[in-house]
């Protein structure tokens, strides 16, 4: 784990997938990562080797194909693996961690049975489309609407910032089902490729994670069987906010693991980039530097762990996970500013990790919800 020390969380039998993983990563990821930022995208058959050796949706139950291994430390390892070698394109958390979960905790067995067994195998990919172009972490704010008429809903709106967007098979849309009724009127509605209406806008073109497909979705009279309908009607919101503290607390997982990479870099570097006849580490400023980034990356870590033994106990409320989503990321804004500091003119070129781990760093403290959000959570939460 570079310079930090050996966990105890971890059992054998999760440094023997961390094994399968970075094989995996070494050998179908890192040799192709440059030209699939230059593509916008990773190929579809990343997808289905990645499935095929059962990196995927492992905490869906064996019947849909899963692995039923319910354990969130597994999560963690795939995060730490591709933090560790840069690997931003492949959506493979998005996809695990945030996504999948709700069609395993909501789905009904027929659209677990039709569903899950591809998700799990990656021949389908997925995305959820929460923000729109005028509403980003206000969800009570979206436009997006579906139209009950019997047998199906009409769903009319658009999607901006959808992750895996330009990829996915499966789409769960979060629409307005009854327009008077606040919060209780948002449902979860599965939208499927080749459905007719439903249409892909850009690949958009990000500062970072360039190989991270991000797409806007476009939804004109599109028709949605009510099998297709997730949770109850009206259901939505509540869904999204049970569901919200994983998706953080994976935001989080990314984020530790990013600032032990970011540190890893830096003492590297610090060790063999010479000045005045010196390593650059010799100098006091510089060592007290790292000295500052290996405690709060240590910090970060530990925090980390802590929340995900919680999570698997189920005692990770919204507020743990809110605290531990803003936290590590703004540290690993912060740790990886002063890493491109410290590598001078180099830290500006794309060619060495430290610059592109910058420019992927800077959406962390906003997608998934923002830092502000996360305050407000907990702020509200302590009774102010």
């Amino acid at each position: 784990m570079g310079v930090l020390t050996m966990r105890a969380i971890f059992e054998d039998e999760h440094e023997s997938f961390r094994s399968t993983v970075r094989s995996f990563l070494e050998k179908e990821v890192v040799p192709h990562h440059e030209q699939w930022e230059k593509d916008g995208m990773v190929p579809r058959e990343l997808w289905t080797k990645a499935g095929a050796l059962g990196l995927l949706c492992f905490d869906v139950d064996e019947e849909y194909g899963g692995a039923g291994v319910k354990d969130f430390r597994y999560n963690m390892v795939m995060a730490e693996e591709l933090s560790r070698c840069g690997a931003s394109g492949p959506g493979f958390p998005v996809h695990t961690d945030i996504i999948v979960p709700y069609l395993s905790s909501l789905g009904t067995d027929e659209q677990k049975r039709r569903w899950l067994p591809g998700l799990v195998s990656g021949e389908t990919i997925s995305a959820i489309a929460m923000t729109e172009p005028g509403a980003g972490s206000d969800l009570q704010g979206i436009r997006t609407t579906a139209v009950d008429k019997g047998d199906h809903y009409v769903l009319n709106g658009s999607k901006t910032f959808i992750s895996n967007g330009i990829l996915a098979d499966l789409v769960i849309v979060v629409a307005r089902t009854d327009a008077g009724a606040g919060h209780k009127g948002i449902s979860l509605l599965v939208v499927e490729r080749g459905m007719d209406g439903f249409e892909r806008g850009r690949n958009l073109d990000k500062m970072g994670l360039k190989a991270q497909d991000t797409a806007e979705l476009f939804f004109d009279d599109v028709v949605v069987p009510k099998e297709n309908l997730l949770g109850e009607e009206g259901s939505g919101f509540v869904s999204l906010m049970q569901n919200l503290p994983q998706e953080r607390l994976s935001i989080a997982m990314i984020a530790a693991a990013a600032c032990e990479h970011i540190l890893d870099l830096s003492l590297a570097y610090a060790k063999e980039r010479e000045a005045f006849g010196r390593p650059i580490g010799k100098f006091q400023h510089n060592r007290f530097l790292i000295a500052e980034m290996a405690t709060e990356a240590h910090i970060a870590r530990v925090f980390v762990d802590d929340c995900v033994q919680r999570h698997n106990r189920g005692e990770l409320d919204a507020k743990l996970a809110s605290m531990a989503k803003w936290w590590t990321t703004e540290l690993q804004n912060k740790l990886v500013d002063r890493a491109v500091q410290l590598h001078g003119g180099y830290g500006y070129m794309m060619e060495y990790p430290i610059a592109r781990a910058y420019v992927d760093s800077r959406i962390q403290t906003i997608y998934g919800g923002t830092t502000e959000i996360q305050k407000e959570i907990i702020g509200r939460s302590l009774g102010i």
